[in-house]
């Protein structure tokens, strides 16, 4: 007679999700030290935790999911890591065109793409146009970002503006800033989620974080699995959040 397992049930969903849910991923390199092996074998398995991350987001319900894929200041790593995590994007966004297809899942990149190669920038637009028509979870993939080069961009825009006479200098608000931004018309991150044991900001969404909740986890990102996740997001339910108010 056959066996049958008794299937691992689902944990309940928390009462309170974030809508945007933005995440550092962090530790790869530090992974593979400890292994003894290659920093570019931490961004291989790092990029598989990606993909695992993504599609258990899109599954839980949430509506954005921004990663941190690449600083404006990871270009002073060595060259050889530089370019194996050049590789890996190369790879990821050709596996998108087909992979996430198949999932409701839009992909939007984020940052400041010139310094990139024309290859990866020409992937980047396909990868954008063939999901815009998606109605499920935003994913916004943050490419040679960083938040001060995204603050000083949208400034670079409004100066612009005031130049061509289009916008008045005294008629500048916080909301004009914000629809500069790379992620106008987005919600703010509610909860900005950092695995690999660091209590830092690193330059991430320094205008959209003002009223996030953080949260740090003592996990190094290519251990992270979905129950970390959930784990996150039921700390994050428990959160109070008060905006400034009482």
């Amino acid at each position: 007679m056959p066996l049958f397992r008794k299937k691992t049930p689902e944990p309940e969903l928390p009462a309170v999700l974030p809508e945007h849910l933005a995440i550092i991923m962090d530790g790869n390199g530090r992974w593979a030290k400890k292994r003894g092996l290659p920093r570019r074998v931490g961004h291989s398995y790092g990029a598989q935790t990606f993909r695992t991350i993504t599609k258990h987001c899109e599954k839980r319900g949430i509506r954005y999911l921004t990663v941190y894929a690449f600083s404006t200041e990871n270009w002073k790593r060595p060259a050889e890591e530089v370019e194996a995590i050049m590789n890996l994007l190369r790879d990821y966004l050709k596996e998108s065109l087909a992979d996430f297809q198949k999932e409701n899942i839009r992909t939007h990149f984020i940052g400041s793409f010139e310094p990139l190669a024309d290859d990866i920038r020409r992937l980047m637009r396909e990868a954008e146009a063939v999901t815009e028509h998606k109605t499920g979870m935003t994913l916004n993939i943050a490419i040679n970002y960083g938040g001060r080069e995204e603050i000083a961009h949208a400034a670079r825009c409004l100066a612009e503006d005031v130049q061509a006479g289009r916008l008045h200098p005294e008629t500048i608000d916080e909301k004009m800033l914000a629809r500069r931004m790379y992620t106008a018309g987005q919600p703010d991150p509610d909860l900005i989620l950092r695995p690999s044991g660091e209590y830092r900001t690193s330059n991430f969404m320094l205008w959209q974080s003002a009223y996030a909740e953080y949260i740090f986890m003592d996990v190094l990102w290519p251990d992270f699995k979905p129950a970390d996740l959930d784990a996150a997001l039921a700390e994050y339910a428990r959160r109070n959040r008060r905006f400034g108010g009482v």
